[in-house]
């Protein structure tokens, strides 16, 4: 059962009109691995309603004083947390206030996630207690602060992440069909992917693999070769290609698609984010 933690009132001067008129959505770096990714950076700004797939893990770099406005479709009250976990494929709205800001996404299939899921899934956002992240929260902000390289961050992001799951199981959990057809999926980012396709690898009718992918994963086949399509475009322009470039090397049909389904899936352009 996971702790549930009040978050702090929310007062007019904290809802985000100030930090609406920013022309980014911030400036920092993303960093991913299989299975998450991290998001972090300075003057952190404020997102339109979204959903994704991953979940979301959002924390404030600049304790003890910083943090962030969330909220749950676009009619809930904003409530304030330093840290927070939100759970996947829900509408939610994001405001970092212009502060330093980490976001970690998990896919809900993996070990760490399908535990996350277990302990946190009540509620679609829930204040994680700061005693539980704040030293391994400090770590990651000072990798950050000091440039470390990717691998710095990528391992203190896991740390965080680890506290809040705690001692993995021993075996894996979860389908072993939808597995294969995940690892099928993630080797043909630049190809047409389909569901007959995939199906067939992994030795299962479409309409049985269409109904253990919803069951397993919690979204649709579709919806979920888009979220690793857009990682992977994401990962292509953090190495220096162009977003038309890391949309074609990532079976988008051009970068207005591309845009329109970051849009839809982070809540802001991706012309809004500023890398460095």
């Amino acid at each position: 059962m996971s702790t549930q933690v009040k978050p702090m009132a929310t007062t007019a001067a904290t809802k985000p009109a100030r930090v609406a008129a920013l022309k980014i959505a911030g400036v920092g770096r993303v960093c991913i691995w299989q299975g998450g990714s991290l998001w972090i950076g300075r003057q952190a700004g404020h997102s339109l309603p979204h959903a994704h797939h991953g979940i979301q893990i959002s924390l404030t770099l600049d304790a003890p004083t910083g943090k962030l406005l969330l909220r749950s479709g676009v009619d809930s009250e904003w409530s304030v947390f330093r840290a927070a976990i939100v759970m996947p494929n829900r509408l939610h709205e994001f405001d970092g206030l212009g502060g330093s800001v980490a976001q970690i996404f998990i896919e809900p299939e993996t070990i760490q996630g399908r535990i996350l899921l277990d302990r946190y899934a009540m509620s679609d956002i829930t204040a994680l207690p700061p005693e539980i992240v704040d030293a391994a929260t400090a770590l990651l902000g000072a990798h950050f602060s000091k440039e470390m390289d990717d691998d710095a961050l990528i391992a203190a992001s896991q740390r965080i992440v680890d506290t809040l799951t705690g001692p993995l199981p021993i075996r894996p959990m979860g389908n072993p069909r939808i597995a294969a057809a995940i690892d099928f999926i993630s080797q043909r980012m630049s190809s047409s992917i389909s569901l007959q396709d995939v199906a067939a690898a992994v030795h299962l009718s479409p309409s049985r693999l269409r109904h253990l992918f919803v069951q397993e994963t919690g979204i649709t086949f579709r919806g979920y070769v888009l979220w690793l399509r857009i990682n992977r475009a994401v990962a292509v322009m953090m190495n220096g290609r162009s977003w038309t470039e890391a949309a074609h090397e990532t079976g988008f049909s051009d970068s207005a698609h591309l845009s329109r389904t970051f849009r839809r899936m982070f809540g802001i352009n991706p012309a809004m984010l500023i890398m460095e």
